[in-house]
């Protein structure tokens, strides 16, 4: 199958990001998937090239982007190069991001606007069920191993110090970075409470809703994707045995196949959509 891939289109919110699309040479308007990476991540992090390819190939139109604040930029998209933009995210930047992704690519040639899906894993997952309960356009939604609330901040004395230095850092196990957050990240949080209540998007949610997570999570326990399970009316919670938060997948991923966890969620993914 002859696959057609974009690779770093340029998208505006409050500022410049990047989007990928990946998708198979067709004459039929395809159902199209929006990838959203979670918190440290990034469009071509690890085996996310090669997860985008197996949905293209199983007839999907599959898109990933950066998040114009994670931390990336146009010029250097596949390492944190601009931490005053990664300190300077929140979840409102976010969801705006996600917006203008949404209404970029639907009205692609290739794409079957009345079939829009969300993908998003760990925080994107989060974000994304917030963006379902917002965009009625959307007709599905699938996490992978997703929070179930965005009150992920530092708590009692850290927060205390959050306030009173005004950052707080945490170190990228991987590059060793000290990644700074902005108190101004809680502030929105706090601002938005109401509308960042993953739980109560949840109870609104209408459309067929798939929950994936693996048994040995090491970052999000399993429990989250349990309790969105039982917080969403129409939803399946699927837990592939052995996979971690990443579904084994790592950065850099040098192999040209997908982990066994990682293509076992996929398989689930294209099972789910072709059948819902």
């Amino acid at each position: 199958m002859n696959l057609i891939k974009q690779k770093n289109i340029i998208l505006k919110s409050s500022r410049e990001f990047l989007a990928d699309a990946i998708f198979p040479d067709s004459e039929e308007k395809l159902p199209i998937i929006i990838f959203v990476h979670g918190y440290k991540g990034y469009k071509d992090w690890g085996a996310w090239e090669l997860m985008g390819e197996k949905f293209a190939k199983a007839g999907f139109y599959f898109v990933k982007f950066n998040f114009s604040h994670n931390g990336t930029t146009i010029d250097n998209p596949n390492n944190f190069a601009d931490l005053e933009a990664f300190g300077q995210n929140n979840y409102s930047k976010e969801l705006d991001d996600l917006e203008v992704v949404i209404n970029h690519f639907k009205n692609q040639k290739e794409v079957d606007s009345n079939k829009i899906i969300l993908l998003g894993h760990s925080r994107g997952g989060g974000i994304s069920i917030i963006k379902v309960s917002e965009n009625k356009l959307i007709t599905k939604l699938i996490t992978l191993a997703s929070v179930s609330t965005l009150d992920r901040f530092p708590k009692n004395e850290a927060f205390e110090n959050w306030i009173k230095e005004g950052v707080y850092f945490v170190e990228n196990a991987r590059t060793k970075q000290k990644m700074p957050h902005y108190f101004q990240f809680y502030q929105d949080f706090e601002i938005n409470k109401d509308r960042f209540d993953v739980e109560k998007a949840c109870e609104n949610l209408t459309i067929p809703t798939l929950f994936i997570h693996g048994s040995d999570d090491e970052s999000v326990p399993l429990n989250h994707s349990e309790n969105l399970h039982q917080w969403t009316k129409d939803s399946h919670l699927e837990i592939i045995e052995n996979a971690n938060h990443t579904f084994g997948a790592k950065e850099p991923w040098g192999n040209d196949c997908l982990p066994k966890e990682l293509d076992e969620a996929v398989e689930i993914c294209i099972n789910f959509l072709k059948k819902s």
